[in-house]
């Protein structure tokens, strides 16, 4: 426990140093490891998602184009 009045004398002067010293109850100790699987395991999570984003938006199969949803207009110059 570092807490606790610290001294230091040298000839005739004399400092104190007060040091308060809190600890953590809740805290874990990460490695080099753990954190490197931490990463790759986001880098492949995060391709499997944008995989599977492509193949939901990107094959459109059974589906008519676009272009069969307008409307072909007949010429009157009425409603010009």
């Amino acid at each position: 426990d570092p807490r606790g009045l610290y001294t230091c004398e040298t000839g005739k002067s004399r400092k104190s140093l007060q040091v308060h010293y809190r600890m953590c109850q809740n805290c874990i100790q990460v490695d080099a490891p753990t954190i490197s699987g931490i990463v790759i395991a986001d880098v492949v999570a995060t391709l499997f998602l944008a995989v599977a984003v492509y193949c939901v938006t990107g094959h459109e199969r059974g589906h008519p184009s676009r272009a069969s949803d307008r409307q072909n207009l007949i010429g009157n110059e009425l409603y010009q």
